[in-house]
């Protein structure tokens, strides 16, 4: 029972981690169609500041994701007015805006990429952090995950209760639904455009933040993430938050008992399967309304 327990939890912790990065993509494609493939590299970022921060000044991990949260919000206010500011106001069309967010996203990818080889190099990076063995049920887990999802699902849960309960996220969600509508009644999308890309860049560095607390971390770790949340999307529904955490909850689950009952090695193949699952019977996503 407990090795089944403990199965079950490494897929939950997991796919606590992909829902908060794909909740972040989700924000920016949902409501913009910003394609943003550069989306993991800001993971990227908030691993190696979070890493830099903890190994050159000594600070907590847990107590630096808000700085990290802060930082890679400002960061995606700038990207988002250098880089994606223009396409939104001047592409003719939804599927123009798609097609050209995608390659100004290939770009801002390996540009982010090579400035971190610059900075760290390509050798991997880590610290320890409560790498200590908790037990519960009869399973074992390293302490560092149990916080990271601890975290993530309380990030997570924090996001849907903002945009279900607060003035800002009614407009997120109005905007989603019906942009012009959302216009109409006075919602100044000049404003909220570069905010929701913001929040969505703190919410990739926060993954990082807690992804560097268990993992060794390398400049190219950012790609992965980026196609894994758009698989989480895709299952979840576009624009749907819950379904964003419903879906990075179950895909963890699927890899994790995937993975033990044929070959470790196919966890990419596992994730493209439930991919081109979901997308030939329900196209809108698992959860989608």
């Amino acid at each position: 029972m407990g090795f089944w327990l403990e199965l079950a939890a490494t897929g939950l912790i997991t796919g606590g981690i992909y829902a908060l990065v794909a909740m972040g993509l989700n924000l920016q494609y949902g409501l913009m169609r910003i394609m943003n493939i550069s989306h993991g590299e800001f993971l990227m970022l908030g691993a190696y500041l979070t890493w830099l921060a903890h190994t050159v000044f000594d600070i907590n991990p847990v107590a630096f994701l808000p700085v990290v949260a802060i930082v890679l919000f400002f960061g995606g206010l700038a990207v988002y007015r250098l880089c994606f500011r223009r396409i939104a106001r001047t592409s003719p069309s939804v599927d123009v805006i798609e097609a050209r967010s995608l390659l100004v996203g290939f770009g801002l990818m390996y540009l982010v990429q090579n400035a971190a080889l610059l900075a760290w190099g390509a050798d991997m990076r880590g610290y320890s952090y409560l790498a200590d063995a908790v037990e519960i049920g009869g399973a074992r887990f390293a302490a560092n995950r149990l916080l990271a999802f601890g975290f993530a699902i309380a990030a997570s849960l924090a996001l849907l209760a903002l945009l279900r309960w607060t003035i800002f996220g009614k407009a997120v969600r109005a905007m989603m639904q019906s942009p012009t509508g959302a216009q109409l009644v006075g919602i100044d999308t000049a404003v909220l455009h570069p905010v929701v890309f913001g929040a969505g860049l703190a919410l990739a560095g926060m993954a990082g933040g807690l992804l560097s607390m268990v993992y060794e971390i390398t400049p190219s770790m950012g790609e992965p993430y980026t196609v894994t949340a758009l698989i989480v999307i895709t299952l979840g529904g576009l624009g749907s938050a819950a379904g964003c955490l419903a879906g990075g909850l179950l895909l963890g689950l699927v890899e994790a008992f995937g993975m033990h009952f044929t070959n470790p090695s196919l966890k990419t193949l596992l994730s493209y399967g439930v991919f081109i699952g979901v997308l030939l019977a329900r196209p809108k996503g698992l959860f989608a309304r």
